[in-house]
């Protein structure tokens, strides 16, 4: 399983000019292939009277789904290129759609995989990109009386406090790296002389 992967900060539009057709890239984080599809039809539904819109997602911290369309470009021109920036630059969970408005100027196979990948590339750059990385996730049960505290000494010492629960106890969930664990234990134990328990979880990937 990945230890981090890259992924777009935000959504987003970034617009060129190329022998005076547009090309509007549209990105946007995608959790899964549905939410990229989703994404796809809204942009589409956004620009009905454009020439194209096509599309590319990479979903997985592997990459392990990979889809792309030319909208009625030349087979290979516009979504292959698109694909191939997303993977070139490492991003995952993300979509991005370039929709063209056609200026009357052809240019030809090789000037649209240049411009489909080029525009594709300068919209990453503008929006910029975030680290997530794999973090093991845990539950702290500890007393009222410590629970004050021991967030505060959880946050500066750097670790990802999700959320909080108020009940008989408080539970702190929590995430951190798993070569950790063991180390946290002690670290718990230590904090509050004993007498918070913790129960690892699942697995999930948080920025860092």
């Amino acid at each position: 399983m990945q230890e981090q992967y890259l992924t777009v900060a935000r959504e987003g539009v970034h617009e060129s000019e190329i022998n005076r057709s547009r090309f509007i890239c549209a990105l946007a984080p995608a959790a899964t292939e549905q939410e990229a599809q989703d994404f796809v039809a809204r942009v589409r539904r956004e620009h009905p009277t454009a020439t194209h819109n096509c599309f590319a997602y990479v979903i997985g911290a592997d990459a392990s789904v990979q889809r792309a369309g030319d909208d009625g470009e030349p087979g290979g021109t516009a979504g292959v290129p698109m694909l191939q920036m997303l993977t070139r630059r490492e991003v995952r969970y993300v979509v991005a759609v370039v929709t063209r408005y056609y200026g009357g100027v052809k240019l030809g196979a090789g000037g649209l995989i240049r411009a489909y990948g080029g525009v594709v590339g300068e919209a990453l750059d503008a929006l910029g990109t975030v680290t997530r990385r794999r973090y093991r996730l845990g539950t702290v049960t500890v007393d009222h009386q410590r629970a004050g505290k021991l967030q505060s000494d959880l946050r500066s010492t750097g670790r990802a406090v999700r959320d909080v629960r108020y009940g008989d106890a408080v539970e702190i969930e929590i995430g951190l790296p798993d070569a950790d664990v063991d180390a946290f234990r002690r670290w718990l134990a230590d904090a509050t002389a004993g007498t918070a328990a913790f129960e690892p979880g699942g697995e999930a990937y948080g920025e860092t």
